[in-house]
């Protein structure tokens, strides 16, 4: 697990605030920008892009989550996701499954609460590590 003190929260709400710039937001004129750290160090982004038959918008996390896949690969160790303004966005739940999909064990989400642990936010989520103690 990552220590919260050793997380630049600034440099990634940064990120995220950038990546919120790119946003496609015809519709709700709500953009969300998300930055996370990848385990090798790197910053992947995403930011939400919607879609005139709403059901098909993307989430800023999906982005993200592309971009990890797309960049080399690796797990998220923490996660930061902002609004328009600048604050602090908590993840949808079907957001936070995909990211505990991708995350390493103790990731940890900048929230509206606080810095918390995906287990925290997601508590007894099923995903990969879930699988793998399975097929032991």
């Amino acid at each position: 697990m990552t220590d919260a003190d050793s997380i630049d929260w600034g440099r990634l709400r940064d990120a995220a605030s950038a990546a919120m710039s790119n946003a496609y937001v015809p519709y709700s004129k709500f953009p969300v920008g998300a930055a996370a750290y990848a385990s090798d160090g790197r910053i992947v982004t995403g930011c939400n892009v919607e879609n005139a038959s709403y059901g098909v918008g993307l989430c800023a996390e999906c982005g993200l989550v592309s971009n990890l896949a797309m960049t080399g690969g690796g797990q998220l160790v923490a996660f930061a996701c902002v609004n328009g303004n600048g604050e602090t966005l908590m993840p949808c739940g079907r957001c936070r499954q995909l990211l505990f999909e991708h995350s390493a064990p103790g990731m940890l989400l900048d929230t509206v609460s606080g810095i918390r642990t995906i287990d925290e936010v997601l508590p007894d989520a099923f995903g990969p590590r879930q699988l793998d103690e399975f097929s032991r």
